[in-house]
């Protein structure tokens, strides 16, 4: 744990993709994030099936819930914060958003499949880092010395150009929890929108020129709201949107310290 001098500091955006403004369709992805003490930070990031009527309804159903059920767990996580009881306690925040899109397809009389979306969580002290994926997008995390390491990579289903969402039927099974020790100094959760101008793919490594000046810029941020509207500016920038037609979801965290 830190001390309360210091902690983590995020911002987010999501921004509507230019091909989802020309046929009148909603941004659907989500994001939620929060601070669940001075040195423990949740965050997660869903994108919605773009062929679902109410996927931004699943992927607000899914953020939401995720971020909430950590929040709940915050005395467990404190007491214990062991690999085994991270990946436990991952496995089962996911189960909690399928049940939560499942219930919710219920309330509103419809097939589940109308709510498919795919679902990024992160929850990061400042030496160790917990992550969990279904679908694409990924996890990026960078040291204080520099190094960019991707934790997740984008999942496809069984063909090249299919995804795995929170709904599939095997999607807890084939979901990518992964725990990492060491000193983390910022990260970046991000959806498929992003994947291609921020990691090298096929491999899935990150891109080092795109992430290290965001994270400079979060390290430097000293309002949070004006630093929010600037990453929305810039994913909607036309250097962005001239590349990506997909909506575009980000959340950037850093940790600060007494020292910084």
């Amino acid at each position: 744990m830190l001390s309360p001098l210091n902690g983590w500091q995020a911002i987010a955006s999501s921004v509507l993709g230019t091909s989802h403004q020309k046929r009148g369709q909603p941004c659907q992805d989500a994001h939620a994030w929060d601070i669940l003490g001075p040195g423990l930070v949740v965050a997660a990031v869903a994108d919605g099936a773009g062929s679902a009527s109410l996927s931004d309804v699943g992927a607000q159903v899914a953020t939401r819930t995720a971020v909430e059920q950590i929040k709940r767990q915050w005395d467990r996580l404190a007491a214990e914060q062991s690999e085994v009881c991270w990946e436990a306690l991952l496995g089962e925040v996911l189960e909690h958003a399928q049940n939560a899109i499942a219930a919710e397809s219920l309330t509103r009389d419809v097939e589940v499949r109308q709510l498919a979306t795919t679902l990024l969580i992160l929850v990061a002290s400042s030496q160790e880092v917990a992550v969990a994926q279904i679908g694409d997008g990924a996890v990026v995390i960078g040291d204080r010395q520099g190094h960019i390491t991707a934790l997740t990579q984008p999942e496809n289903g069984e063909y090249a150009n299919e995804t795995t969402f929170l709904i599939s039927p095997n999607a807890l099974e084939s979901a990518q929890i992964k725990v990492w020790e060491g000193e983390i100094a910022h990260f970046a959760l991000f959806s498929d929108g992003l994947q291609r101008l921020a990691l090298k793919l096929p491999e899935g490594t990150p891109h080092a020129p795109f992430f290290t000046p965001l994270f400079r810029f979060v390290d430097q941020m000293e309002d949070s709201q004006a630093a929010e509207s600037e990453l929305q500016g810039f994913l909607s920038h036309p250097r962005i949107t001239e590349r990506t037609d997909d909506d575009l979801t980000m959340v950037l965290g850093s940790l600060k310290s007494i020292n910084n």
